[in-house]
């Protein structure tokens, strides 16, 4: 098959819908590769404020999160529809952070919808997660859907009804965003960053 890329600034579409296994070949060149109905995204290494941002996260979900869920940290594949007799998958995804059950995960995958999927911001990447990552994560039926901007810092909140991601909450830098779901848990967007302690440009 030809090989195409795209960025996450620009959309296209190949000869032919790519699949998971297509993915098998990527380099391992500290890019990230995910897959969006057959359309391969590549974004580059993240910077510091995301990674920072993205960390702080996830301490403050773990510490809250009950023993049936599991936070993990990307990269982990999101399959949906994944299985032995289910048609090959087109779309895998590796958001930021999730949170699913303890029993839905496989070693490799998670074949279902997480019930929290969280995106930490980048200048690169911005459009593909407020808009095609955000349009993939609501036909799978996420139930949640966070967006960070460590630049802000600010954290927007997206919650699934009747199939739609409605806009649930906006807070920005010592707001506090106080969850019910997926699980109870407290967020102050100023405490994901700290701009004073970083490298510099």
């Amino acid at each position: 098959m030809e090989a195409m890329t795209a960025s996450f600034e620009t959309a296209w579409i190949p000869p032919g819908p790519l699949t998971v296994a297509d993915l098998e070949g990527m380099p391992d060149d500290g890019h990230r590769y995910e897959l969006l109905d057959g359309v391969l995204v590549v974004s580059p290494g993240a910077r510091w404020s995301h990674q920072f941002a993205a960390g702080e996260l996830f301490v403050t979900l773990k510490q809250a999160c009950p023993a049936h869920l599991d936070v993990l940290f990307a990269p982990f594949s999101v399959r949906p529809g994944a299985g032995p007799s289910s048609p090959v998958p087109q779309t895998e995804l590796q958001p930021d952070l999730l949170v699913a059950e303890h029993g839905q995960f496989r070693d490799t995958e998670l074949p279902s919808a997480p019930l929290l999927a969280v995106e930490v911001l980048s200048p690169s990447t911005r459009l593909v997660d407020l808009h095609l990552k955000k349009a993939a994560y609501e036909r799978m039926g996420t139930p949640h859907y966070w967006v960070v901007d460590a630049d802000v810092p600010s954290l927007t909140v997206f919650t699934l009804v009747d199939g739609v991601f409605r806009r649930a909450a906006h807070v920005e830098r010592r707001e506090v965003y106080s969850a019910d779901e997926p699980f109870p848990v407290r967020v102050r967007p100023a405490d994901l960053v700290t701009r004073e302690s970083g490298p510099r440009p």
